[in-house]
């Protein structure tokens, strides 16, 4: 059997606040193989970001984490003595959703690029300079010379998310997470950064998680999709399988509100209800006053992510 790159078992986040203990993430597990591209998918408030962070380390300190465990190349990284921060940049690495807001306004983009290699001993400080523009000729920025003395202010949004990417990738990863890489960019530069993310991962078999909120998106890039709503994981299958026979009615809602080329305005809906309030006690199904589906046992009891086949498991005791 092979070995995955990641495993998490477990995983569940709570935030304390003034207005109580709010549970982000409950039981969250999965597991990513090598060169394999995970999609994590979800509306606002799901907890899609809360768990790039908790992998990355990056969480407030009033953030709890509880996890049996999170392993990545063999390395425990929810022990005590997690090696987390010296690895992470080097062999975990991640795009943030804002480029303009992740990249240090008063710092040429080069120079940005030059600090992550340097940070990680990749290059020397003699050679840091041409690595850089290396790094931003890889993630194809025409004439990388000039755009390496470049401010963020200076580059348009597309531009700085290639920074972003030649800044994550410049350590050569293992795993590269990607949190809403095309927020705020026009369709056009949407695809044309989702297309460099996949082409830079096939060559190097990196393996990598993309965080979004548009199905379609994730089913043409991954492999494989998380489905989350209000911090449980309610479906995950192979993208083909997924598209073909999701299970859960959430997913189905998810699916219904996706506009196609094919789909008309009027054909689209929208998911009745919104998100349960995290500070209280949540039923077992945090799903269940939004479902059509739902029966008197759905309120009673945990319900678990049950294996439906096929790689395919859902959160649901009276799944589609």
């Amino acid at each position: 059997m092979t070995v995955p790159l990641l495993s998490v078992k477990n995983l569940s986040v709570s935030f304390k606040t003034r207005s109580g203990t709010v549970k982000v993430l409950d039981d969250v597990s999965f597991s990513l193989g090598k060169g394999e591209v995970l999609g994590i998918v979800g509306e606002s408030g799901s907890g899609k970001s809360v768990l790039s962070y908790a992998l990355m380390g990056l969480l407030d300190e009033n953030a709890e984490i509880k996890a049996d465990a999170i392993e990545f190349g063999g390395i425990d990284l929810a022990g005590p003595n997690s090696p987390l921060a010296s690895i992470r940049g080097r062999e975990l690495s991640m795009i943030f959703q804002s480029p303009r807001t992740a990249l240090n306004p008063i710092m040429k983009a080069g120079r940005q690029i030059e600090d992550v290699l340097r940070r990680h001993g990749a290059v020397t400080r003699s050679n840091a300079r041409a690595a850089a523009i290396a790094a931003l000729e890889k993630v194809r920025i025409p004439d990388p010379e000039r755009r390496y003395n470049a401010y963020p202010f200076e580059l348009s949004g597309g531009m700085c998310q290639r920074v972003m990417i030649a800044m994550a990738l410049s350590c050569s990863p293992s795993l590269l997470i990607a949190d809403e890489p095309t927020t705020g960019l026009d369709v056009t530069t949407q695809a044309v950064v989702m297309d460099l993310m996949r082409d830079l991962v096939r060559e190097t078999r990196m393996s990598s998680i993309l965080i979004t909120h548009d199905l379609a998106l994730a089913g043409e890039y991954c492999d494989r999709i998380v489905v989350m709503h209000a911090g449980h994981m309610v479906e995950m299958a192979p993208a083909n399988e997924l598209r073909a026979h999701f299970a859960h009615p959430y997913t189905k809602g998810l699916f219904a509100a996706t506009p196609t080329a094919h789909t008309e305005l009027e054909d689209l809906s929208s998911i009745p209800g919104s998100l349960p309030d995290l500070t209280r006690d949540l039923p077992s199904c945090r799903f269940l006053h939004r479902c059509d589906r739902r029966q008197p046992d759905c309120e009673t009891g945990h319900v678990a992510l049950a294996p439906l086949g096929n790689d395919h498991s859902v959160r649901c005791r009276h799944p589609l």
